[in-house]
């Protein structure tokens, strides 16, 4: 038997449930990437593991563990499915959105709430659309319009709300039940990859928000920390990049050696021992585990600038976006090209629709579009030549 790659550390109980979850969420991956709709079983497990609440701190119920053990559990999940690696790790980004943007106090009770109900939380918080906006009544907030790209919220118990006020334009957060009235989730998600996440539209009709249910603390609105939103989702994104890269270069080596035929004029009986097939296995291993090094070092940098809390430096955060940054940019490239490599080593039989091994490139397509890695190039570029880290935005 070939020796295991990019084994996760079972020894970690965190890391052991997601392995066990992996098995699980593989046996069925192709027929659900092709259905589509709802991972609601994996969700039902996941709840079971106690993995969502891993990175809510302990004293609210949680595992209090740090960003790089859900992004290493989502990697793990993506190297099978890369939706349920999505929205598990997305999931965090709303968890943690009072703890960000709300008091306190607020976070205090979203975090022991989430833990004790052992909820999986969904968003409604594009940072393109401008199509959600609410008008005061008295305390609270009416919303009308809807999102798009809402990931998770078609298998959610809480959402993430981010709305504008008609009549300033100011963008406001929130978040409110699934289940809230005149909340409607469209579940129109048609993408040709990620087929599980429910990124498609949440339509809002005459829908309150209460007064407590609002993020508005501005106390610290210029405090770096609340700046980090982007290296949650950057983070989330390259981590399932590697983990798609790591999948289907397992995924592939085993059909080669199982499956795969010599070429008629390789000169070979057995395809593994074509120098070419060795060369290119070689090669995509080399790129992949140098992805998995600087995601691994990107992750770090999350967990010590989240660490830092309200106490985190201009300069400190500048020198993690330049590593998220430039991690991210290699993971998706790796990504791309072993998800599309592969197939010239498998041969003609492995592009057939029930090994579904497609369905790796067609989630890493998916997601690059929705963050360019030529503006993030450019931004280590600018970092190499000024030494100027890229100023805080929603994507940076």
């Amino acid at each position: 038997m070939p020796h295991p790659l990019f084994a996760l550390d079972a020894a970690n109980p965190h890391f052991a449930k997601a392995i066990a979850l992996r098995e699980i969420f593989a046996r069925d991956a192709v027929e659900r990437d092709q259905e589509g709709g709802r991972p609601e079983a994996q969700i039902r497990l996941l709840k079971e593991s106690g993995l969502l609440n891993v990175l809510i701190p302990k004293e609210y119920g949680g595992a209090g563990e740090p960003w790089s053990t859900a992004l290493k559990i989502a990697r793990e999940f993506a190297k099978v499915d890369g939706s349920l690696g999505h929205i598990y790790a997305y999931h965090f980004n709303s968890v943690h959105a009072a703890y960000v943007r709300g008091t306190p106090e607020q976070a205090a009770d979203f975090y022991r709430r989430s833990a004790a109900g052992n909820w999986f939380w969904g968003n409604t918080a594009n940072s393109f659309s401008r199509s959600l906006f609410g008008r005061r009544d008295g305390a609270d907030w009416i919303l009308d319009g809807y999102r798009p790209f809402t990931s998770g919220s078609h298998v959610a118990d809480y959402i993430q709300v981010a709305f504008e006020d008609e009549a300033t334009n100011e963008r406001h957060f929130a978040a409110i039940p699934a289940t809230r009235e005149g909340l409607t989730i469209e579940n129109d998600w048609n993408g040709i990859g990620q087929r599980q996440t429910g990124s498609g539209r949440v339509t809002y009709t005459g829908v309150r928000i209460r007064a407590d249910e609002i993020f508005d603390f501005r106390a610290n609105e210029a405090n770096p920390f609340q700046t980090l939103t982007p290296f949650q989702q950057q983070s989330v994104l390259l981590n399932v990049f590697v983990g798609s890269a790591q999948g289907a270069l397992i995924a592939a080596r085993d059909y080669t050696r199982e499956s795969s035929r010599p070429w008629l004029h390789s000169g070979v009986e057995r395809h593994i021992d074509d120098p070419w097939v060795k060369r290119v296995y070689g090669d995509l291993y080399i790129k992949t585990k140098a992805a998995t090094a600087l995601a691994d070092e990107a992750a770090e940098a999350l967990d010590a600038v989240w660490a830092r809390g309200r106490d985190l430096t201009e300069e400190e955060r500048g020198a993690a976006a330049v590593k998220i940054a430039a991690a991210n940019v290699y993971a998706g490239n790796v990504a791309l090209e072993v998800t599309s490599q592969i197939f010239e080593v498998m041969g003609a039989r492995s592009a057939t629709t029930a090994h579904g091994f497609d369905r790796f490139w067609r989630n890493v397509r998916t997601h690059t579009l929705h963050n360019p890695a030529e503006y993030k190039t450019r931004n280590v570029g600018a970092w190499v030549l000024t030494g100027e880290p890229p100023a805080p935005s929603t994507f940076q």
